[in-house]
């Protein structure tokens, strides 16, 4: 089973998913063994295409680290908090991908919106 370690220690993913609002972007860190990078490679690709279809998904795109980096990071967009909400508690669209995840898996999941920095960018 993988495991879970809150990306910003002084707010969890469970208290960002009370918050309403949208759009929000996933940012996932996902660490897992050199061993073990294809097999979550086959798990993410099973689980993104299951989260397509779910409602409110955007877009995703996943990165690895350069230089043989076994550190993966998935940027995901969704039109609503809710619409996560429910597409992360949906067992019947993502049961097939959770038994691919390899054991050495360590996610990071947190969500973000655009923060407005004057002169620099927008939100």
């Amino acid at each position: 089973m993988p495991e879970f370690h809150e990306l910003d220690s002084s707010v969890a993913l469970a208290d960002q998913l009370d918050e309403g609002g949208g759009p929000v972007i996933l940012v996932n860190i996902l660490r897992v063994a050199s061993e073990d990078i294809d097999q979550l490679l086959l798990a993410w690709s099973t689980d993104a295409a299951a989260l397509k279809k779910q409602p409110g998904f955007i877009s995703t795109q996943l990165y690895r680290g350069i230089a043989g980096s076994s550190t993966f990071l998935n940027h995901a967009v969704w039109e609503s908090t809710d619409h996560y909400r429910a597409a992360r508690l949906d067992d019947s669209a993502r049961a097939a991908a959770r038994e691919l995840y390899p054991a050495s898996l360590v996610a990071a999941p947190h969500l973000f919106r655009p923060q407005a920095v004057p002169g620099i960018c927008v939100a």
